[in-house]
């Protein structure tokens, strides 16, 4: 069941796909496309040329690029030289990317010249530039991908090494690296994607997902190439985008989130279209799906969508539904092959009855290896070897999971993860502003959207414009709030924690349509 031969360095990976299908087209975009072997030489060459740069075993390279097959060679060369890459969202703020560069110790930044432009002289000493030449020493993306390899080959097979580091929000507002290996991020493939969703070799995937998110990274760059599958990459989703795309025919999957397949659906039942017919199947994660959702996706267009539970952590997937097969409505469905999972108290620890809400928990050979630079809460999450997800969930007699709420405050919008904290902290420093909070709501296509509440300081005026207006200028788009309330106070307990649920009972009723 567990494709245990999925599971190799990325260099054999390579040399494999280069074999069995030279001439084959491996990832596509708007602008290029690679072939197997021709992936295989980019990726050789410009592993290479990092080694010479300082990109060995245990040193940092960030991605700072758009979705694109660019990316997919960039991620790759790094772990090829043994190096640990470090994706960043095209769309990250100057302080959001510099922090990320900051806190890894990355040697070497594969960007853009219109990125480049935003960093500061504390970015790092060597800039790898995918869209032109740069007279202030930057290095060519294209150069260091064509340079003939002089001598020996690099060789970098240990799989059990850090080899990723992604960035996921978490409670203190910071975002926290995840500190992920090959091995784990190719169970996941092995025991998840190929055996449960299907994928294999004569798959066209189209894939919507930002690469720098861990689902994407496993199932649109891994995933392609383990199983040796096709893709094409959309720079972004965008709904017409996407129909136009799956009404080309020959797409066989499609991964999402819940929002994405929402937006599909409505477009399609309003132009009466059904492009998913050359699909065979579609997969979500990133939040949870509503049942409804679920059922009339699959109800209008004839194609299984199933959907499961993942997170950075644990490199991706911890449950998911299987095709062809009973699944119970909201569901987010079984444990992966190889994954153990309990529902424990939090309080107590000890395992909850079936049907009885308790906290997530899980161990397997997906686990991350820690957090970057942070011990405390490393050892916070991952306890005798479980990890505990902060996540509530009910399983049923037949040990269907569904998840039912979060310990952690964490908002999920679109399948984005959003800090509470994070956002209050950039409204904090806002003239004028006392007091604030943030809390998640529902939206009826998102899951959630932060909605945030304001003390103004006596004697100065403001107004929710200017607050948002704020957060565009600190944030990256999809962490503004889409609301802002004026209130006279933060209601907090004793020792100074916000009463979220006090401020989520002022709003909490479904947002948007």
């Amino acid at each position: 069941m567990i494709r245990t031969d999925l599971i190799a360095p990325v260099a054999e990976l390579l040399k494999r796909q280069a074999l069995r299908f030279p001439h084959k087209a491996a990832y596509a975009d708007a602008d290029s496309a690679i072939t197997y072997s021709e992936l295989e030489g980019a990726v050789t060459k410009l592993a290479t040329q990092l080694r010479s740069l300082g990109i060995v075993p245990g040193a940092s390279a960030a991605i700072w690029l758009p979705n694109s097959v660019d990316w997919v060679v960039a991620c790759l060369a790094i772990v090829r030289a043994g190096g640990i890459a470090v994706p960043i969202s095209y769309e990250a703020t100057t302080a959001e990317a510099s922090y990320r560069l900051d806190d890894s110790g990355a040697l070497v930044l594969i960007t853009t010249s219109a990125r480049r432009e935003m960093l500061d002289a504390a970015s790092p000493d060597t800039i790898i530039l995918t869209d032109t030449a740069d007279e202030l020493g930057a290095l060519s993306f294209r150069t260091l991908c064509t340079t003939p390899v002089d001598g020996a080959v690099l060789e970098a097979d240990d799989i059990d090494g850090v080899s990723y580091i992604i960035y996921t929000s978490g409670t203190t507002g910071r975002a926290k690296g995840v500190l992920l290996t090959t091995r784990s991020m190719l169970w996941v493939t092995a025991a998840c994607w190929a055996p449960i969703l299907g994928l294999e070799e004569s798959d066209k995937v189209l894939s919507p997902l930002p690469l720098f998110h861990s689902y994407a990274l496993n199932i649109s760059v891994l995933g392609i190439l383990a199983t040796g599958a096709s893709e094409y990459i959309m720079e972004k989703f965008s709904t017409q985008g996407a129909i136009d795309l799956l009404g080309s025919g020959g797409f066989t999957i499609m991964p999402g989130v819940p929002t994405m397949f929402h937006y599909l659906l409505q477009a399609a039942q309003a132009s009466g279209t059904r492009p998913f017919a050359s699909v065979k199947r579609c997969a979500s994660a990133g939040a949870i799906m509503p049942a409804s959702l679920n059922q009339e996706f699959e109800a209008y267009f004839g194609v299984e969508l199933l959907d499961g539970y993942g997170i950075t952590e644990t490199s991706t997937m911890v449950t998911m539904n299987w095709p062809g097969k009973s699944r119970v409505p909201g569901s987010c469905g079984l444990p992966v092959p190889g994954v153990a999972v309990r529902l424990v108290d939090p309080f107590t620890g000890l395992d909850v009855e079936t049907g009885q809400e308790g906290e997530l928990i899980c161990r397997g050979p997906n686990l991350m290896r820690g957090y970057h630079n942070k011990p405390q809460e490393t050892n916070d999450a991952l306890r005798n070897g479980w990890y505990h997800t902060g996540d509530l969930a009910r399983s049923d007699v037949n040990g269907f999971l569904t998840i039912t709420g979060r310990l952690k405050e964490i908002i999920i919008r679109g399948g984005q993860n959003i800090a509470p904290a994070e956002v209050e902290e950039a409204i904090l420093p806002l003239e004028g502003v006392k007091d604030a909070a943030v809390v998640g709501v529902s939206h009826a296509s998102l899951g959630e959207v932060p909605v945030a509440f304001v003390v103004v300081k006596e004697g100065f005026v403001v107004d929710g414009d200017k607050v948002v207006a704020h957060c565009r200028s600190t944030l990256s788009s999809y962490k503004v709030p889409a609301a802002v309330h004026l209130v006279a106070e933060i209601p907090r307990t004793g020792s100074g924690k916000i009463m979220r649920f006090k401020l989520r009972e002022l709003v909490d009723k479904p947002t948007g349509a």
